[in-house]
């Protein structure tokens, strides 16, 4: 048996919708501007710009129904609300037509971005990571496996913030499919069990504060909400 030198920190997981198992968390990869209006908002191209990939720490992740502090280094905290792939088995450079074969299920998340931070950052061409990967920056609501599911390719995706819509939009619209953008992010790396995809987000990000409530839904899936507070 291993001895290590400070206890083992909590292994970052996810609820799974209707059991009482959870799906360890192993890495959390995110996919950009994958919603042709939203690239436009943000001045891209989806005509033209191919599919980058950002991540955040496992441990940012953090269940449903959670009350969050208003993070610290920024004035401008955006939601992004995002279609989740919950990977539950290993696979490297696999192709398209086989990529959807790994998938364990599917949920809801918002990435949380410190937007102001992100603009100072990208205008610096340093890295996203101190906008993308703090503290419970990854709100995600519990797994539908695919066996109750199947495998989304359109339906609803929405967020409201205190019941008012702010995003709202079509899985259809991703201009990258779940089985092309699993199959493009396992051409640089090894996808194993544990691995979540966070997929991209509609148009109509925007700004939220202490006291907001936010509810992300997507058709067919447990919602994912939150609360945040003052610091």
């Amino acid at each position: 048996m291993t001895d290590y030198a400070l206890p083992l920190p909590p292994v970052p997981s996810v609820a799974i919708d209707g059991s009482a198992a959870r799906f360890a968390v192993r890495r959390i990869f995110c996919v950009g501007r994958n919603y042709a209006a939203h690239a436009r908002e943000m001045g891209g191209d989806p005509n033209r710009e191919p599919p980058f990939f950002f991540t955040k720490p496992a441990d940012a992740v953090v269940d449903s129904g959670a009350t969050i502090a208003y993070p610290t280094l920024t004035k401008d905290l955006h939601h992004e609300v995002e279609l989740v792939v919950a990977i539950g088995a290993e696979a490297f450079e696999i192709a398209p037509e086989d990529a959807l074969g790994i998938v364990f299920g599917y949920a809801v998340g918002i990435d949380l971005t410190r937007r102001d931070l992100q603009k100072v950052l990208r205008e610096a061409g340093r890295p996203w990571d101190w906008a993308k990967g703090f503290d419970q920056s990854a709100p995600c609501g519990p797994i539908r496996p695919v066996s109750q599911t199947g495998h989304p390719a359109s339906g609803a995706i929405t967020l409201k913030v205190n019941g008012a819509v702010r995003q709202s939009g079509d899985l259809a619209d991703m201009i990258w499919t779940v089985a092309e953008t699993i199959a493009i992010l396992s051409k640089s790396m090894v996808l194993k069990p544990g691995d979540l995809v966070f997929t991209g987000t509609p148009d109509g990000v925007g700004a939220v504060v202490a006291g907001d409530e936010l509810l992300g839904e997507v058709d067919g899936l447990a919602p994912v909400s939150l609360r945040l507070t003052p610091r």
